[in-house]
């Protein structure tokens, strides 16, 4: 633990290479990583769900299942990010604090949190290796007497 802290110290903060994922084994938070699993997690609840919120609103998200229109929820904010885009186009430069509240056409809500998935990713690659972490990793195998009958 104390190693790990000096380790971390040593090489600096995390970087994270291509866009902004959760990890496959996202949801465990192993024993070590608890500090880091918590800001992750408070970021995903407050920050990225507002900007996943507000890209909803204006259309702008994409859709899990390919056949699916994406429509906008809310007209409004469609209107005003389609004339803040038409002005970014139109002038080159000038920019307000409001406009770049709002969602963009691309954006990606887990860049809000890309600094606590470095970290929370350093920490959950050292510490699944170690053997009190080992159970997380298995896969979970449900009973046939609770399985849904088909």
């Amino acid at each position: 633990m104390v190693f790990g802290k000096i380790r971390d110290a040593i090489q600096g903060k995390p970087k994270l290479d291509g866009p902004s994922v959760l990890p496959d084994y996202f949801p465990v938070e192993p024993r070590g990583c608890e500090k880091h699993a918590e800001k992750l997690f408070h970021c995903l609840a407050n920050d990225a769900t507002a900007k996943a919120r507000d890209m909803e609103a204006a259309g702008l998200h994409k859709s899990y299942y390919p056949d699916v229109q994406v429509k906008a929820s809310d007209a409004d904010a469609a209107r005003k990010v389609q004339e803040i885009a038409a002005a970014a186009a139109t002038s080159a430069g000038s920019g307000s604090d409001a406009d770049a509240a709002l969602p963009k056409e691309g954006d990606n809500p887990l860049d809000e949190c890309r600094q606590f998935i470095a970290y929370y990713k350093r920490c959950c690659d050292r510490e699944l290796k170690k053997k009190h972490n080992w159970i997380l990793t298995e896969p979970y195998r449900v009973q046939e007497e609770y399985r849904y009958k088909k």
